[in-house]
């Protein structure tokens, strides 16, 4: 193999080990993201309670459709990064 052809190889494991860095690195984002995310509807969720208990009801669900729409969209980009992170194997 030409000095050519061992650079052009090394480049190429490179920029795939930085893209599976990169996806890692959005995993986390994505995780952390969505965690802040739901405690902050929790939280205000439980304010919202202390504020005005006839209404719970119509809060909870609030609540819970606002978490599952952040699950989803955790979900979706969990997986997106664990296709990155696999599929350069």
């Amino acid at each position: 193999m030409t000095d050519l052809g061992v650079s052009i190889l090394a480049a190429v494991t490179a920029d795939a080990s930085l893209a599976v860095l990169g996806a890692v690195i959005g995993c986390a984002i994505t995780i952390v993201g969505a965690g802040i995310g739901i405690g902050f509807i929790g939280g205000k969720a439980v304010e919202s309670v202390a504020r005005q208990p006839e209404a719970a009801n119509r809060i909870f669900t609030t609540m819970i459709v606002s978490a599952a729409l952040i699950e989803g969209v955790t979900f979706f980009a969990l997986l997106l990064c664990s296709l990155i992170i696999f599929g350069n194997r």
